[in-house]
């Protein structure tokens, strides 16, 4: 007998560690030749580890959660021959879904799988794996009711549901004492440490104004209803979009990162706008790479293909990191007023909140508008308060005179 041991693979981009985000096998398990034995998690990329031999798993590294550094040991099998260790494996800039298997060079063919070796991974995208692991559920124990057994959300959240309820007291009223406690892993993890590195390090100020939106919303519905079949439907956002590249022309120094240890202030010629997204795993931000090279109907293009590669887990570490500056809305539910929390190192996020009829005065009478505010917050280190209300002034400007948007300068 032998043992093979993989080490935790170097995912790129100088990280020292990676974070276990799911196990496939435990100890004791039989693994067989590019099973999936594991998943690791670094900068918002997952990448699934598979086993380059068959055997019998005889030790783990860790928990779900546990943070293991690049090249030390992560799994050990014993195996039918003599082999050993198992080289890095070696990946590049992997996506969130499934990942390309780097072949592993082995000193000794593979052993015959065990006859007990377990069945086949169930069918389900990274955000329904990591719904299931947050829900504390084996997939293996959950009908899918998809395309081709495909595990969904929902049949996950029907297996959760109990199947008695518990007893009423006289009242029709029953108390609740159960507590759960749960581990802070993956991507929530990675966005507590962002939001904690964001709020701690930098001085926020922000700055709330309203925007009559009636012109804009009127031009939006009439390109809408002449759109061509190919064009998508166009949202505030692209024009949003269009009018912080305008704004950003006239104040760059809005369009930039801070490196607070080096004390450099890098701006960029580029309009990297990333368009922060709720997925079922939590608030992720695609980027939408050289607006000042985008049309209307590109930026809505481009922007629907991020977010539903960002949802349906197969955005790429580069769809997901680079951005310049940020938008943040949260459609119907904005409310009239938020404090966003700007994308570290960026200097700025402009937060849009929902728009709603409100009785305007005209100088005569109230007249029914369609307002809508920007929460905007700065890095006030780098843009003084002054400057922060004049960009978004700028702003406002644009989208109440959206003619202006399309005007060349």
């Amino acid at each position: 007998m032998g043992e093979f041991i993989i080490k935790m693979p170097d995912v790129g981009e100088g990280v020292a560690e990676a974070e276990i985000v799911e196990w496939h096998v435990k100890t004791g398990d039989p693994v067989r030749e590019d099973m999936v034995i594991a998943a690791v998690m670094t900068d918002k990329a997952t990448v699934e580890i598979p086993s380059p031999v068959n055997g019998i798993v005889t030790w783990l590294a860790g928990e779900v959660g546990d943070r293991i550094a690049v090249k030390a040991p992560l799994v050990r099998i014993e195996t039918a021959g003599e082999i050993g260790e198992a080289p890095p494996i070696g990946i590049s800039q992997p996506p969130i879904a499934e990942t390309p298997r780097t072949e592993i060079a082995k000193s000794a063919p593979a052993a015959p799988a065990p006859a007990a070796a377990p069945a086949e991974k169930p069918l389900a995208a990274p955000s329904v794996r990591l719904f299931a692991r947050e829900s504390g559920v084996d997939l293996r124990q959950v009908q899918g009711t998809g395309p081709a057994g495909r595990i969904l959300r929902e049949d996950i959240e029907q297996f959760l549901t109990p199947g008695t309820a518990p007893a009423a007291v006289k009242n029709g009223f029953a108390k609740k004492t159960a507590t759960e406690e749960i581990k802070l892993t993956g991507l929530r993890r990675r966005i507590a440490e962002k939001m904690v590195l964001s709020a701690s390090r930098i001085p926020h100020i922000t700055y709330v104004e309203e925007v009559d939106m009636s012109a804009l919303e009127e031009l939006r519905a009439t390109m809408n209803g002449d759109r061509r079949p190919d064009h998508p439907k166009l949202t505030v956002l692209p024009f949003l979009m269009r009018a912080l590249v305008k704004a950003i022309s006239e104040q760059p120094e809005v369009n930039a990162t801070f490196d607070d240890d080096a004390g450099i202030i890098t701006r960029y010629g580029a309009v990297h706008i990333g368009i922060a997204t709720q997925t079922p795993a939590g608030l992720t931000v695609p980027v939408v790479r050289h607006a000042e090279a985008r049309g209307i109907w590109d930026c809505a293009a481009e922007m629907n293909r991020l977010a539903e590669a960002t949802r349906s887990g197969t955005a790429t570490r580069d769809e997901l990191s680079g951005s310049t500056i940020t938008i943040s809305s949260l459609g119907a539910l904005g409310g009239i007023v938020s404090t966003p929390i700007i994308n570290h190192p960026e200097v700025a996020i402009v937060g849009v909140n929902k728009i709603a009829t409100r009785p305007v005065w005209d100088g005569t009478q109230f007249v029914p508008r369609k307002m809508m505010n920007l929460s905007s917050s700065f890095d006030h280190r780098i843009i003084d308060g002054w400057d922060a209300a004049n960009f978004v002034q700028r702003i406002r400007t644009l989208l109440e005179t959206p003619a202006l948007i399309f005007i060349e300068s």
